[in-house]
């Protein structure tokens, strides 16, 4: 729609408004009860025979109208609602002459309206519902999108997810999708024991996570605190306290760049195990990934990739280990025992920005995310990473070197971080000064309380941690997180 007439539009509607008021009506009235989904009017009329009606019916639908056509003494209405469409179909002879004229005269695509009347299947087949009442419930000041084809530009999508959703079936049927598979991570773990749990948001460290956290200030404790970039520490807590399965799903914020599979706030799900180790985790991810690939098959039925999903994600998923691929990958020998210079140097090579004092988990993750993370196109587990990576997981218990952890990847990208966590509290200390080391952008990361915590004793266990929108985006064939944030992070228009 061209920019000036949109202007226009919204005054021709502005006055359509004023004449629903000044005839004694409400604009936007205040509840029409009664109301049943689209769906099961469709249901009804659609076991008809063509041209059939049963006057014996009275249903009330409501929705967002979309395009109206006339044809004379009759017109056609398509009316959607979160279950689909139905066709209104009105008639002079039931609405009368000046009940007829002000629905056309007064509609508009877009307005929100509810309307009574029986199932019908027209001649053609289409299941409809005849209108014996039609009421304005909500003016639409605003135009739809142009042809009802939904937003097509990127930004105005990400800006105005509003109209997306009302203008875009697909959009609403994935972030439905979205809502089914986070109900189904809750159903798997709550099966198996798993308590669900809420921590806080705010703390006076952001640990758990190679990550720069958003700062914020208590006016009230005048301190500055972090937002959290993980939800490790605080759920490894419980663990100390007896609460032997917990999880928790919510929003972790990183202060960092943003694009196909990174965004600064996002919604992880964390769950850790005690008397467990990552290969008993191994067979959870397996069962649950299993399991979300059902959903989405049921949810979205007619997206390739979502049904494509239950025979995509069926265990066993592939084995790799990470010091063999990334050496066979990239033509590097002796990973393990290359000094902390010359990771440097050969991760400034991938072409990634390695600062002076880049730690060697910086210069294995770029070298990875180089050699490795593009090939890992089916649910691959990597196993074994090298020590430096995580300084919350125990070393291995049989490979010098190394750590108990996997990731699962899928499509290029992490679906799954897990490993077998560190309970020495001595061997905790150590680990997080080294991951600090001289990188300024690490110094947050001690976390004394946690340290402390451990001093108490944390039974042995198992953790594994899962970005809910990266989940969702694989399991539903979305390129972008963005397509399965409902309202993401972009730059401002300024």
């Amino acid at each position: 729609m061209p920019e000036d007439e949109e202007p226009r539009l919204i005054a021709e509607r502005r006055r359509k408004l004023e004449r629903v008021v000044a005839s004694g009506r409400l604009g936007y009235p205040y509840r029409f009860p009664d109301a049943v989904p689209t769906a099961t009017v469709a249901a009804v009329a659609r076991a008809l025979e063509p041209g059939a009606e049963d006057p014996a019916r009275t249903f009330a639908v409501a929705g967002r109208l979309g395009p109206v056509r006339q044809h004379g003494k009759s017109a056609f209405l398509d009316l959607h609602d979160r279950d689909g469409h139905l066709q209104l179909f009105a008639r002079v002879d039931e609405l009368g002459d000046a009940g007829y004229q002000a629905m056309l005269d007064e509609l508009d695509p877009g307005d929100i309206v509810g309307a009574v009347g029986h199932p019908v299947r027209t001649k053609r087949g289409e299941p409809s519902l005849r209108v014996t009442r039609i009421e304005l419930l909500a003016k639409a000041l605003r135009p739809p999108p142009e042809k009802w084809h939904g937003l097509q530009d990127e930004e105005a999508r990400i800006r105005r997810r509003h109209v997306d959703l009302f203008a875009s079936p697909a959009s609403r049927a994935r972030f439905r999708a979205r809502s089914h598979l986070v109900a189904g991570v809750r159903s798997y773990l709550g099966e198996r024991g798993f308590l669900e749990v809420e921590t806080g948001v705010l703390g006076p460290v952001a640990s758990g996570a190679a990550a720069r956290p958003f700062v914020t200030r208590s006016n009230y404790l005048d301190d500055e605190l972090p937002l959290r970039i993980a939800l490790e520490l605080q759920l490894k807590r419980l663990l100390v306290g007896g609460l032997e399965r917990v999880f928790e799903i919510g929003p972790v914020f990183r202060n960092e760049d943003l694009d196909s599979t990174h965004t600064p706030e996002f919604t992880m799900m964390e769950c850790y195990w005690a008397y467990a180790d990552y290969l008993d985790m191994r067979g959870l991810v397996e069962g649950l990934y299993e399991r979300l690939a059902g959903v989405a098959a049921q949810a979205l039925p007619d997206v390739p990739e979502a049904a494509a999903a239950p025979g995509v994600f069926r265990p066993p998923f592939d084995v790799v280990d990470y010091v063999d691929a990334l050496e066979s990958n990239s033509g590097i020998t002796g990973l393990l025992d290359l000094p902390l210079e010359e990771l440097r140097t050969l991760a400034r090579k991938t072409g990634a920005p390695i600062p002076e004092n880049a730690t060697a988990a910086k210069c294995f993750d770029k070298l990875f995310d180089k050699y490795v993370e593009p090939t890992l196109v089916r649910p691959t587990f990597v196993f074994d990473y090298p020590t430096a990576t995580s300084p919350l997981a125990k070393a291995h218990r049989s490979r010098p070197g190394r750590i108990e952890r996997f990731e699962l990847f899928y499509r290029g990208f992490e679906l799954g971080n897990a490993y077998s966590e560190l309970n020495d509290p001595e061997e905790q200390r150590k680990r997080f000064l080294a991951q600090a080391g001289d990188d300024p952008d690490a110094s947050y990361a001690f976390d004394a309380e946690f340290v402390e915590a451990l001093e108490y004793g944390m039974p042995p266990a198992a953790g594994l941690g899962i970005g809910i929108d990266r989940m969702a985006m694989a399991l539903t064939g979305a390129t972008s997180i963005k397509d399965v944030v409902l309202f993401p992070q972009s730059r401002r228009k300024r």
